[in-house]
């Protein structure tokens, strides 16, 4: 059983608009799972019998592409919902990229108790319209733009994702540390190390970022990165 009202993620997950009474029921439904990194949850094609709330770490979703490499097609990060309610099959695995933990649920008992919960049920639909805007981005961030300007519009979604509202009351940027390294950069863009290094090494060198070390980002000039970032 999990106490909800400790989460640290609660006021952003999917469960938000449960009352103290409803998250009680829920909490008796969940339980915490660590998930080391490289570990896959789910996997593509398999009946996905749980669904989960990340709460700490972040995940990639990957698809099989037809020559048997892998495709990365979106990351999940704190406070996002995995898994397919109302459905059986996963349309893609779910694996850590770095050491991660999840709040999980039967997918049946979770189908189940949604149906009785207009309010989440609402909160289901906005997250799946959600995910198809991340999706139709996503498709647009790998098929129709440069390096310069995937790695661009990657920094500008991390710095939004991982440093809260992605700037301070004056407009300046806050710094994040990436959970990942360089090489599962190049892999989630679909470039090479290389590439991605030179990229990170030019908007250094143009003043529009500072790398204070090889995970840390700080946006100087964020007005210049989304020019960039198309």
């Amino acid at each position: 059983m999990n106490d909800c009202s400790s989460c640290i993620v609660r006021n952003r997950a999917i469960c938000a608009s449960l009352t103290p009474d409803e998250l009680l029921l829920l909490g008796k439904m969940g339980r915490r799972q660590k998930v080391k990194s490289g570990h896959t949850l789910l996997w593509e094609g398999d009946d996905a019998p749980v669904v989960a709330n990340v709460l700490e770490g972040v995940l990639k979703l990957v698809v099989a592409a037809s020559d048997g490499r892998e495709q990365i097609v979106g990351v999940v990060f704190p406070s996002d919902f995995i898994g397919r309610p109302f459905g059986k099959e996963s349309p893609y695995s779910v694996t850590a990229m770095t050491d991660a933990e999840v709040c999980i649920f039967n997918r049946n008992a979770f189908d189940d108790f949604a149906s009785e919960h207009p309010d989440l049920q609402q909160k289901l639909l906005r997250r799946t319209l959600d995910e198809l805007d991340r999706a139709r981005h996503w498709m647009m961030l790998l098929g129709r733009k440069s390096a310069t300007e995937k790695v661009a519009s990657f920094l500008l979604e991390m710095s939004d994702r991982l440093s809260g509202q992605g700037c301070n009351a004056d407009g300046s940027l806050n710094g994040f540390e990436l959970p990942f390294g360089r090489q599962q950069i190049a892999d989630i863009l679909g470039l090479t190390i290389e590439t991605t290094s030179r990229q990170l090494t030019r908007m250094k060198s143009d003043g529009l970022l500072a790398l204070p070390s090889r995970r840390e980002i700080v946006i100087h000039n964020r007005a210049a990165m989304e020019e960039m970032a198309g």
